[in-house]
């Protein structure tokens, strides 16, 4: 199929104002596909030729002002228009479009739970033409009117409130102007719950199946709709744009949620069936936060062309985190932004494929689905948080707001927000953007004291162009309590600076960037970080923590930390950690990247005995029961980590860790998992708890656990099932590839690694970028830490021609495979320098305990 380019677009923009669309769905047709009647009313302003995109399964009949088209005439999803004269004009579509299995277009599903089926739409980027036809591009706003026959028994949700016409047919209130990748609608047998707030409808929807789990968390969820709409409404002047606001937890959904106006999705993992951690709510409370900021800045004010979709995802994100710490009961997000948003940020903008947080070459759809990525939501909620700090926070939403009232209904560029902004402050706004939005990579700032006289002095060494405002804390041993640090205070510092800045006598820490407040990597001076080692734990803020522990991240990924000393301090450190983000954030580091890959094969037993022993000391530490979020951290990584089964299986045999908690599915398919890569388990024991849990999750439970098994059929079964056919929905391709891969089992999969390459570029030519990215993220052999594996993935760049969300997704990680290789090369030379220091030192008569 063709993508849209930018030079169409603008061409088609040139020409065409779209006024309404009139679209007719039916859901009674078959399981296959369903019809899609579409009526678009637009003009052109002058006579000339264009087309209009749609992907059926059955063109049936096209008429443009009455007189018919060829369906013949569809070439590649686009359907030409020809000889249009300036004016008025109607175009009539009918067709069948088939439903999605992959998360993308109108993706269908039956909940094996109780066979009921829901279907939902996921129109963005340019998938709307898997619905219905239409000048798919975000600046030919117009106004829909969207019906849906539905199965009697089922509730249709959409854009605008619905009503029920009778025999099946709903019927949504007209939009106002909204861009075509907005239009939604969900429909199924679904559990609502409903409320009014601000005189306007709101509810919350989900799977039948899932119903005792939502009515469980509605007061929570609606207790923070309800806060992050009051507050955004002390924020922006622009009221809430639409008619109602429903947020519907749908099944297999790629995302994390969606910002359809009106009708936002979610991902249904947000109904949990099962325990989870305070800050998993946080994040569930941020999404919410994150979409609902999307009404106003994405929705109301769109992009006009995909290169500034950053501008929607950092804006949300920087909004989504905000407001949850402002209006919210959760106190801690930007904790978890530093420890995890951000460390994604930091790994994409290291990579050759990064690109400015506002990239200036976005030539059509399929490369600006590329950048969907760590740098437009954590890098640039990163730089509007420091815009925030840098213009102060009355500026920056006076700018905001005057955006608003520019552009409401509309479209608008960065250009036109730069613009916005600067009317609101006397600041070089546009020299702010370019230095920080046209710019690519990750500066990194350095402490530098000086001595003299008694006192010392500041200076901040950095590596990269960008104008920093920072905070610089300055931190001393307490004298009561010797594992304690105390603030003696933070300093503003702007780099570069004009001079070095005083700070008194030499502070046992000095933190560069405390508060987070900017983007960029961290060093210590060598007092700092020996106090780093011996006392982080003893830190008051979990956020000052957070920085530490992402500069810590970033130096073993440079290869200036060993892998092992990270995991000595997390060893010495965590077991005293109280905030959930960081401990879950660390222990995720530290497993899935140093032990799984920074670290030689030889290496890991030991990493996992270390992690093993971690975890145990923070379930000896929560045996009180007053921190159970962090005892179920430990139980989730202890499993993971564990090198033998038997205390695993003992817990699963007994449906309880000694202490609690009781095993839920989560962690029952958790602990399976880990026993099918142990080979500690087989097929019967996976059957018997798929038919004790035959949900969904249940049968994503099953497939990862069945490919995780050290069999050469179960390994056979489960690569056909992910390349050979097409049967596997994009969730349940994902748990087969989450299965697939055990660094215990390298042996066995080893004749998997080359096949690997030229069956994930046939998959994805099949199946589309939802499960190229899939195939690319989570099938990869990213176990295979060696040159050969590097050689074969550069291969397959270079000559397989692969499709462009594969291309992007394998550039990704063949990177993070040469850094691994990297630093396992830096472990290799110190392992060989110390080597022959002992033998030196041996020669001297040195005695052995003296040179450890």
């Amino acid at each position: 199929m063709s993508v849209l380019t930018r030079d169409e677009a603008q061409l088609r923009a040139q020409l065409l104002d779209v006024h309404r669309y009139t679209v007719e769905l039916d859901l009674t047709t078959g399981d296959e596909t369903f019809d899609s009647r579409t009526v678009i009313r637009f003009t052109a302003r002058s006579a000339g030729d264009t087309f209009v995109e749609l992907k059926p399964a059955e063109l049936r009949a096209v008429t443009l002002d009455g007189a018919p088209l060829d369906p013949e005439s569809l070439q590649d999803g686009r359907l030409a228009l020809t000889n249009l004269a300036a004016g008025a004009h109607e175009l009539r579509v009918d067709a069948a479009m088939r439903y999605s299995r992959t998360g993308e277009g109108m993706h269908r599903f039956t909940d094996p739970s109780d066979g009921e089926t829901y279907v939902y739409t996921q129109m963005f980027m340019d998938d709307v033409q898997r619905v219905f036809a239409a000048f798919d591009q975000p600046d030919l706003k117009a106004v829909f009117a969207v019906s849906v026959k539905a199965p009697e028994g089922w509730t249709v949700l959409a854009n605008g409130v619905t009503e029920h016409r009778g025999d099946g047919v709903w019927q949504a209130a007209p939009t106002p102007l909204i861009s075509t990748y907005l239009v939604a609608v969900a429909a199924g047998p679904w559990h609502s719950v409903r409320t009014e707030h601000q005189g306007l409808p709101f509810g919350i929807h989900c799977r039948r199946s899932l119903a005792p789990y939502l009515d469980t968390d509605a007061d929570e969820i609606f207790d923070v709709t309800r806060a992050c709409f009051d507050r955004y409404h002390e924020k922006f002047e622009e009221p809430y744009p639409f008619d109602s606001y429903d947020q519907a937890f749908v099944p297999e959904f790629n995302a994390g949620a969606m910002e359809n106006p009106g009708l936002v999705t979610f991902r249904d993992d947000f109904v949990y069936r099962s325990a989870v951690t305070d800050t998993e709510r946080q994040t569930r409370a941020m999404v919410i936060a994150h979409e609902m900021a999307h009404m106003w800045f994405g929705d109301l004010v769109t992009l006009k062309w995909w290169d500034d979709i950053w501008l929607n995802e950092s804006f949300a994100e920087y909004m989504g985190y905000q407001t949850t710490a402002e209006a919210t009961r959760f106190t801690g997000p930007w904790t978890e932004f530093g420890v995890t948003r951000k460390a994604w940020g930091y790994d994409a903008d290291q990579r050759p494929t990064t690109h400015p947080v506002a990239p200036e070459k976005v030539d059509d759809t399929a490369s600006a689905l590329l950048n969907f990525d760590g740098i437009s939501y954590a890098k640039g909620a990163s730089a509007l948080r420091q815009l925030a700090a840098w213009l102060g926070e009355k500026d920056f939403l006076a700018g905001i707001n005057t955006h608003f009232a520019r552009h409401r209904f509309g479209n608008a560029t960065l250009a036109d927000f730069i613009d916005s902004l600067a009317s609101a402050t006397d600041r070089d706004v546009p020299a702010w953007a370019d230095s920080w939005l046209r710019t690519t990579g990750v500066d990194q700032l350095t402490p530098v004291i000086a001595a003299a006289d008694g006192s010392c002095t500041l200076t901040v060494d950095r590596t990269g162009a960008r104008p920093h405002r920072l905070t610089a804390g300055l931190y001393d041993h307490d004298v009561a309590d010797e594992g304690r640090l105390v603030l003696r205070e933070r300093l503003d510092v702007d780099v570069p600076q004009t001079a070095p800045q005083p700070i008194g006598k030499r502070p046992a820490l000095l933190l560069l960037n405390d508060r987070d407040l900017t983007y960029a990597k961290v060093r210590f001076d060598a007092e700092s970080f020996a106090t780093v080692r011996s006392g982080l734990s003893g830190l008051p803020d979990p956020l000052t923590r957070a920085v530490v522990w992402n500069a810590l991240r970033d130096a073993v990924r440079d290869g200036e930390l060993p892998p092992e000393a990270y995991l000595e301090t997390a060893r010495a450190h965590l077991p005293r950690e109280t905030d959930l983000a960081l401990a879950q954030g660390v222990l995720a580091f530290a497993s899935g990247q140093i032990a799984d890959q920074y670290l030689r094969p030889e290496d890991r037993p030991a990493a996992l005995s270390t992690l093993t022993a971690l975890c145990r000391d923070l379930l000896r530490r929560t045996e009180d029961g007053d921190h159970p979020g962090l005892r179920l951290i430990a139980v989730r990584h202890l499993i993971s980590v564990a090198a033998h089964p038997d205390t695993i299986a003992a817990w699963l045999a007994d449906g309880t860790v000694p202490g609690g908690p009781e095993l839920d599915p989560e962690l029952r398919w958790r602990i399976l998992g880990r026993l099918a890569a142990l080979g500690a388990t087989d097929e019967a024991a996976i059957a018997a708890e798929l038919e004790r849990d035959p949900s969904a999750t249940g049968q994503e439970g099953a497939a990862r656990c069945r490919a995780a098994l050290p069999d050469p059929d179960a390994k056979r079964a489960a690569w056909e099932a992910m390349f050979a056919g097409d049967d596997l929905s994009n969730y349940l391709f994902t748990a087969t590839a989450q299965g697939f891969w055990q660094p215990e089992q390298a042996g066995l999969v080893r004749e998997y690694v080359p096949r690997f390459y030229a069956d994930a570029v046939a998959v994805s030519a099949r199946r589309g970028p939802a499960i190229a990215v899939a195939a690319g993220r989570w099938a990869f052999p990213a176990h295979a830490v060696d040159t050969e594996n590097l050689r074969l993935g550069e291969a397959c760049l270079r000559d397989a021609d692969p499709t462009p969300a594969l291309r992007r997704t394998l550039a990704d990680r063949l990177d993070d495979l040469a850094r691994a290789l990297r630093v396992r090369g830096r472990q290799e030379q110190g392992a060989q320098a110390e080597n022959g220091g002992q033998e030196e030192r041996k020669g001297k008569g040195l005695p052995e305990k003296q040179i450890r």
